[in-house]
């Protein structure tokens, strides 16, 4: 059986450094962080007071009271990223053969929001089990893809990938490999995410996950830096929409990128360390390559998964050394973490977008908050550090790990001009 070529022809963004792609890419290229004192609860008895929320959306301009009611904040983020992914692709949504267009879509954690205000009103009532009708269908973590494509009719597979900080980049190799294999014209894909919740930040701050740089929310999160203390916690979400080759070019539409292959693996090592020598990291990363057909030296850059932790940072680059050898020192390495602090399960979505675009503009954007060196990782590898810059990027790889073990790698490739 010949494989049909999948690529991206609508991209959409929410983040905390830019509620659009246009600002998203802008807030990378100059290095913005999002991390900024939390709005959202009061933060007085917490560790950390801090995180990369979105700013500046008028989610209540953007969805009626009804809707508001009814969504999650994490299947806002996706109807807000997916309606720009959808509008930049151009579809025609009336001659599309709606049955073959799919919606495969990332999240760790899901409706994390409304299950907490739901138990905690029902602890603070008087044992009757009052709760809103709504409570299970906001939280579940596989109705944002259902709200989606509600929305627009789409009859396709409809379904939620679910493997924590790797959740989005797993729903983009889905959606790659419903392509390739003939079942699906169209995909929208991506992933979201907004844990930053009471719930969320007490349990991460109860694993000493996250940064507890309260003087200094903007310079916490600084992958590589010998002084990191964990990561910061973001929100958000990212879209695209994947589409079937010869169908976008039938249509005449803008083409940002080919996506070339998808690789998964599992460390089998830890609960949430990775493993010391990066084993499962080196195994996904050689599964995407020889999925993709293409050399180590193929490649020109990594967005790596680069949390900002001191023992993931050093694993994932002893694993890129392992894999890609001399031609490590060629490589743009960076992390757009620095900037967006962790995403969770819609990293791998707003990560694969920045390599997209590095490509699309010949800009790797920079690691943000870099300042001591760490003896354990190889500076002599350009990490990109602090500021962004120019090269043209013919082949991406973004990497996304997620508690559990669990990795998954994407190759993008810049289409021949």
């Amino acid at each position: 059986m010949e494989l049909k070529r999948a690529v991206i022809t609508g991209l959409g963004a929410l983040t905390p450094i830019g509620n659009n792609i246009e600002e998203y890419w802008t807030g990378l290229v100059e290095g913005k962080s999002g991390g900024a004192p939390i709005t959202y609860f009061d933060v007085e008895k917490f560790k950390t007071k801090f995180a990369c929320e979105i700013k500046g959306f008028d989610f209540k301009g953007y969805f009626d009271r009804k809707e508001i009611r009814r969504l999650d904040r994490f299947s806002q983020y996706a109807i807000v990223a997916s309606d720009e992914a959808i509008a930049d692709s151009k579809l025609n949504l009336d001659k599309l053969d709606k049955y073959r267009v799919g919606v495969i879509w990332g999240a760790g954690i899901g409706g994390l929001e409304t299950f907490q205000n739901e138990v905690t009103n029902f602890v603070k009532g008087d044992g009757t089990p009052r709760f809103n009708p709504f409570f299970i269908p906001k939280m579940i973590a596989d109705i944002a893809p259902g709200h989606i494509s509600i929305k627009y009719g789409f009859m396709g597979p409809n379904y939620t990938t679910v493997s924590a900080c790797a959740s989005s980049a797993n729903a983009i190799i889905d959606a790659f490999n419903s392509i390739r294999m003939g079942y699906t014209d169209v995909v929208v894909t991506g992933g979201s995410e907004a844990a930053v919740t009471i719930a969320g930040m007490g349990g991460f701050n109860a694993m000493h996950a996250l940064s507890t740089r309260n003087d200094s929310p903007k310079t916490a999160s600084r992958p590589f830096d010998a002084t990191r203390d964990g990561f910061v916690l973001g929100e958000g979400s990212g879209a695209m929409v994947i589409e079937e080759y010869e169908h976008a070019k039938a249509r005449g539409a803008k083409i940002y990128a080919e996506i070339v292959g998808g690789g998964l693996s599992s460390d089998a090592h830890h609960m949430t360390a990775p493993h010391p020598e990066g084993k499962g990291v080196v195994a996904v990363m050689q599964n995407c390559l020889k999925d993709a057909g293409l050399k180590p030296e193929d490649v020109d850059t990594i967005n790596t998964h680069g949390t900002s932790t001191p023992l993931g940072d050093v694993a994932e680059i002893k694993a890129i050394k392992k894999v890609f050898g001399t031609h490590s020192k060629n490589l743009n390495i960076n992390s757009t973490k620095s900037m967006t602090g962790h995403l969770l399960g819609a990293a791998g979505a707003v990560e694969g977008i920045a390599s997209v675009l590095a490509m699309e503009h010949g800009i790797v954007p920079p690691t943000i908050n870099f300042e001591v060196p760490d003896e354990n990782i190889d500076q002599e590898l350009n990490l990109t550090l602090n500021k962004a810059q120019k090269r043209k990027v013919k082949i991406a790889m973004s990497n996304t790990f997620g508690f559990g073990g669990h990795n998954a790698c994407l190759l993008f490739k810049k289409m021949d001009e």
